[in-house]
């Protein structure tokens, strides 16, 4: 895995510095350090970003798909209820695993921190 990569690093969920070292401890939850180099994952917060972004690629990618069934297929309205209701649970909760991921690493990368008004 290239860590001058942070984007594939990211999908891959590995440690920002040393690439190697898984991200996440759970599913979702992020380690407190990297097994592999030691990294603190302190600075490891990326808020609601990963929410919003799945939100806007799920719903959009979602609409488009009921559309283009709903078209094409014409469908009864359970069935729109049941594909829907299965697809987009799933693909978001896949989407905030990789988009936490990404956005980690990009803090990472980018030396992100909390704003200040100051330099104290």
């Amino acid at each position: 895995m290239s860590v001058d990569n942070p984007i594939l690093n990211g999908v891959a969920a590995r440690c920002p510095k040393c690439g190697q070292g898984p991200l996440f401890h759970q599913f979702l939850t992020v380690r407190p350090s990297c097994a592999k180099c030691g990294l603190s994952f302190a600075f490891a917060d990326t808020g609601d970003g990963p929410a919003v972004f799945a939100i806007m690629l799920i719903g959009a990618l979602t609409l488009g798909g009921a559309l283009f069934v709903e078209f094409r297929y014409e469908p009864p309205v359970w069935l729109h209820v049941v594909l829907w209701g299965v697809l987009i649970p799933l693909l978001s909760i896949a989407a905030l695993r990789v988009l936490k991921g990404i956005l980690i690493n990009l803090q990472f990368v980018n030396k992100a921190a909390e704003g200040r008004l100051d330099d104290r």
